[in-house]
């Protein structure tokens, strides 16, 4: 009995455990939708604003500039980084100045949306393009040195590897014939007989016998 208690409570807990992992995933997934949609809706509105003159127009172009840039950066950083991981002391000093770029970004956001003095707008205005080109050169550099070092990296391996195919090659181009097994030699023939030499040797007597005839031989 206390076992089955003891499982019962086992499951129980472990369905508590998963439904809790699941509630937040769910959770952070629509916090990840909801920030997307918002992200959606704002650059939709800022190309909108962007395209109209005047200083609300430039405020919006200002925001658009920026936020390119700083994502642009980000693109390339993540995206190195998972085949150079020194790139991730860059992605650090990014998320540093992205902090910059989003103050930059909420005043901005607040002189086109709470501010009806066009005056106003226009005098700031200034001070925030400085502030943002100093970022966006900042991000630009990052981004430009990234690449460079990717680009050097895939140099660097090509070359490597070019070496390493030529010494292939060349290897493959000095080749030595198979060695055949030498055939064994026929054997020389001896000295051929003379048929009329070898007659006569068989009709000459063997040494010591007498050529006479025997007595009383007929």
């Amino acid at each position: 009995m206390g076992l089955v208690a003891l499982f019962f409570l086992t499951c129980v807990v472990l369905g508590v455990i998963a439904t809790v992992r699941t509630v937040r995933a769910v959770k952070r997934g629509v916090e990840r939708t909801g920030a997307q949609v918002r992200r959606t809706v704002e650059e939709t509105t800022l190309k909108a604003r962007g395209s109209q003159p005047g200083p609300v127009g430039e405020v919006a172009r200002v925001r658009m500039e920026l936020r390119e840039s700083i994502d642009g950066t980000r693109r390339a950083l993540e995206t190195g980084a998972e085949a150079d991981p020194s790139l991730s002391e860059a992605i650090g000093l990014l998320d540093r100045l992205h902090d910059h770029a989003r103050q930059l970004d909420g005043e901005l956001r607040l002189l086109m949306e709470r501010e009806p003095d066009r005056a106003r707008i226009a005098e700031r205005l200034p001070d925030a393009r400085e502030r943002m080109r100093a970022i966006k050169e900042s991000a630009d550099s990052l981004r430009f040195a990234a690449q460079d070092r990717a680009r050097r990296f895939d140099t660097d391996e090509l070359d490597a590897l070019r070496g390493q195919i030529e010494l292939e090659t060349g290897a493959l181009r000095h080749w030595q014939p198979p060695e055949t097994p030498e055939a064994p030699a026929a054997p020389e023939p001896g000295p051929a007989l003379d048929e009329s030499a070898s007659g006569e040797e068989a009709k000459r007597p063997l040494p010591g016998m007498d050529k006479r005839r025997p007595r009383g031989a007929s």
